[in-house]
């Protein structure tokens, strides 16, 4: 189970004006803003619970997920998944996690992609029977064969972006942080992607919690959301609870950030 109780979040930020000269005054003088990025967030999540965490560009989407996977300490507020505070007992609490990071890459970009799961495997000190039985679900689910001992490089989008996920669950864990799984892949490469998840939640009963500004990725996997919003959670409820009339999900949601003025 993940809970987060009135977590806070800031970050203090350079601010200048343009130009050579602006510049140069920063060498002996700066000036900065505070950024609240997350403020007094709260929320539950159920084990095997799919939930679609919303929001606008800044809205603490990113810094929220970097706190849920121990990255990230907040300046207060407390957050416990399986008994266990992300921060404080990190190496215990990874093997539990998964993350994909749908711009950043956990996979050595110059060695064939077998070579950084065979790396993963000793990071993670998964058991060889273990790691050879998720290998080949993995391969097979995700239809990774024919690129393994491609380069990371080579790959396409598509094609990383499998090997990323295959890379994230090869130590079988319990929860899955998905941020922009999706983002520039193809409709084949999406399609493919999602009946994972979908098949990944209902076998294994893996919690996930899906970021994206890709709302018929929030349709299709997920029945909860959570809308973030200058920092707040500004609403949990359903798909349904926003929906109105026959207005496509894409405009549903917009209507939403136009409501909550986010």
């Amino acid at each position: 189970m993940i809970i987060m109780e009135n977590v806070c979040k800031s970050y203090k930020v350079v601010k200048r004006n343009a130009g050579f000269k602006e510049a140069c005054k920063t060498l002996f003088r700066r000036d900065y803003e505070t950024i609240h990025a997350l403020s007094e967030v709260s929320f539950t999540i159920a084990d095997g619970e799919m939930v679609g965490y919303i929001g606008p560009n800044g809205a603490g989407k990113s810094s929220t997920i970097k706190i849920l996977s121990g990255i990230l300490k907040p300046e207060s507020g407390t957050c416990h998944i399986n008994g266990l505070v992300p921060w404080e007992n990190r190496i215990r609490h990874v093997r539990d996690i998964g993350v994909v990071f749908g711009q950043r890459t956990q996979l050595w970009w110059d060695v064939p992609v077998i070579d950084s799961f065979e790396l993963l495997k000793d990071i993670y000190s998964i058991p060889s029977e273990i790691y050879q039985s998720n290998m080949e679900d993995l391969t097979r689910l995700l239809d990774l064969r024919e690129f393994l001992k491609t380069p990371a490089r080579q790959l396409s989008l598509g094609q990383r972006m499998r090997c990323e996920i295959a890379a994230s669950l090869l130590h079988s864990p319990k929860i899955l942080f998905l941020d922009e799984p999706t983002i520039g892949l193809d409709a084949v490469s999406k399609l493919a992607v999602r009946e994972f998840i979908l098949r990944l939640n209902e076998i294994h009963k893996t919690t996930v919690i899906l970021t994206t500004h890709d709302m018929q990725d929030i349709e299709a996997l997920t029945r909860r959301i959570l809308l973030i919003g200058k920092g707040k959670i500004l609403m949990d409820g359903t798909l349904a609870d926003i929906k109105s009339g026959n207005s496509s999900i894409d405009e549903t949601v917009a209507e939403l950030y136009r409501s909550y003025d986010v």
